[in-house]
């Protein structure tokens, strides 16, 4: 996903031309991380990933094949920054307990780096949770690992928490003897909880398309909500 349709999407909505749209994808292996991220976070720099600097909150984060990668592009006007992104967290969490995996969201202690994603109960992190917010209008979102390759983590700090486990639902399900979801279950069962938790508030209507990554174009949005 280049950045210059991240930034397209904002302008269309700031400038009236667009609703309020999530856009759900997948990558090629890529780190992004931003400004705020020292380089004793990252991988080295001889690493056959990509690392691309993002203009997101948060710090370096993998993003690749196996996980699903949502793009929220809103004005968050109705919600409010701490209001939306808890109900980002709780729908992520409702998604993955329709499909049979308990999740839970975590309080980030004060002076601490954040917390927020969803995590098992004994905390390790399924999905996180970087946005931006400009004018009043958000992008970029979360990543959510379905089966995705656990030991990218190995090489870099994500989030800037030294001492996080990544997992992803393929490990869960190995865990809990059950199978696997695909990766159309998961699409379903986030657009299902995103439409929930964003539509309920004040009314907001969530338009949701489909992107195919960096250097695809995306479908039109279908209006729900």
């Amino acid at each position: 996903m280049a950045q210059a349709d991240m930034a397209r999407w904002v302008t269309e909505r700031k400038e009236g031309l667009a609703g309020n749209r999530l856009f759900l994808l997948t990558h090629p292996p890529v780190i992004t991380y931003t400004a705020r991220t020292p380089v004793s976070q990252l991988p080295d720099p001889r690493s056959p990933i990509p690392l691309v600097e993002v203009d997101r909150g948060g710090h370096a984060t993998y993003h690749g094949p196996g996980q699903l990668i949502g793009y929220l592009v809103l004005n968050v006007r109705d919600l409010g920054p701490r209001g939306l992104v808890r109900r980002v967290e709780q729908a992520l969490i409702d998604a993955v307990g329709s499909l049979g995996f308990e999740a839970v969201r975590r309080d980030t202690p004060r002076g601490s780096e954040s917390l927020v994603g969803a995590w098992t109960p004994d905390h390790r992190k399924l999905a996180s949770t970087d946005m931006r917010i400009s004018g009043s209008v958000t992008s970029h979102g979360f990543a959510l690992n379905i089966d995705s390759d656990l030991d990218v983590y190995s090489t870099f700090m994500s989030c800037a928490l030294p001492n996080v486990r990544m997992t992803s639902l393929a490990e869960l399900a190995e865990e809990t003897g059950l199978p696997t979801p695909t990766e159309a279950q998961v699409r379903d069962a986030v657009t299902a909880a995103l439409t929930n938790k964003l539509s309920a508030a004040r009314r907001t209507a969530l338009a949701v398309g489909d992107h195919a990554g960096v250097g695809g174009k995306a479908s039109p949005p279908v209006r729900l909500g």
